[in-house]
């Protein structure tokens, strides 16, 4: 029999990704944002999840086995964030529940600030030792990452469905006007720097540089999504979701500026915010976009460069482990430099950066 599933934030990197995967799968899938895209083979619902009752009529008909639960809304404060991004897993989870929706599974996607906290204080305090395993739990600080949890936990208590959480690290995919998307950043950035002969500097701190690090491409986790929400043993668990190779940014650097044609700068240990580097650069990205025919000449909507520094601003090393996943079965594996490049050759064909 066909599998229906309802993915929310389908039009974000993980959204998309996921979709696209079940469409290929042969599931019946249905895509809720506040602004649906037109996606193929995606039957499109429109709902604001802070708004309960729209949401609970917006889901009326729908039907899923499975939930995939992949969005957030990032507010200027962590409580906000808690109030804001636990009240949209409810109002989703309620609504189901308010039209008789049956759902077998819900999956939630987190991240590694399970391990690293919050923004607000984001790789401060006593961390768990690295490589990062589930079995760490929870920071002695409020996270929404916790709040999301403890709402999907109540709702399948409730409800009788089962879970789980992904906790990927940063995720590489491609989606416009997305608020965290290190890869259409750096692709943006590389293309600045060709433009205009400034140096492709890396933008981060000396542990990031010379540090392990892992990533997390957004078709590894729609796979992942997919293999969890099938998969009896992975019922009721929590799991890290990344690549499967490790690499430092030492290394990345330089393959990413040969893609792009630019020179890699020297890295003299200081850091130089990519916020800071590329604060003034909206006028000639959208000069850059009008003579080259490009579909979006926003760089605010490709570009996230906050969230890029935050990443490779960090002051310690981050390296995720993935056994508990492996030993249940997962073995998908995806080379991150791979990922990076197929992302920008798709960038380039949707016409998003210049050839």
């Amino acid at each position: 029999m066909t599998k229906h599933a309802l993915i929310v934030g389908a039009s974000g990197i993980v959204g998309s990704a996921t979709a696209a995967l079940l469409v290929e799968q042969g599931w019946t899938v249905h895509g809720l944002a506040r602004r649906p895209g037109d996606q193929p083979g995606v039957q499109p619902v429109a709902a604001d999840l802070l708004d309960a009752a729209g949401t609970a009529a917006a889901l009326a008909g729908i039907r899923p086995d499975a939930v995939f639960i992949t969005t957030w809304l990032r507010q200027d404060s962590e409580a906000e964030n808690i109030r804001v991004n636990s009240a949209m897993v409810r109002n989703l989870l309620d609504g189901l529940r308010a039209n008789d929706a049956a759902v077998g599974h819900v999956a939630l996607v987190t991240g590694l600030k399970h391990y690293l906290g919050p923004f607000e204080a984001y790789g401060k305090g006593t961390l768990p030792q690295t490589p990062f395993r589930e079995e760490q739990g929870r920071l002695d600080v409020e996270n929404f990452y916790y709040a999301q949890e403890d709402e999907v936990f109540a709702a399948a208590e409730r409800d009788g469905f089962t879970w789980s959480v992904h906790r990927p690290h940063t995720v590489i995919g491609k989606a416009v006007g997305n608020a965290m998307n290190m890869g259409t950043t750096l692709a943006v950035y590389a293309t600045l720097c060709r433009e205009t002969g400034r140096p492709f500097r890396f933008p981060g701190s000396a542990a990031q540089w010379d540090g392990l690090t892992d990533m997390t491409d957004a078709g590894q986790l729609a796979r992942h999504l997919l293999w969890a929400a099938t998969t009896p043993a992975a019922a009721n668990e929590a799991f890290n979701v990344v690549n499967g190779d490790v690499f430092r940014w030492s290394w990345m650097w330089s393959r990413i500026a040969e893609w792009f044609g630019v020179e890699a700068a020297p890295f003299d240990g200081s850091v130089q915010p990519l916020e800071t580097q590329m604060a003034g650069d909206a006028d000639l990205w959208r000069r850059i976009a009008e003579r080259e025919g490009l579909a979006e000449p926003d760089l605010a909507r490709l570009a996230s460069p906050w969230h890029t520094d935050a990443d490779l601003g960090r002051p310690i090393e981050v390296v995720t482990d993935m056994s508990k996943s492996r030993r249940l079965g997962f073995t998908a594996y995806q080379p991150t430099d791979d990922a990076f490049f197929a992302l920008f050759e798709r960038l380039r064909a949707d016409r998003l950066i210049p050839a």
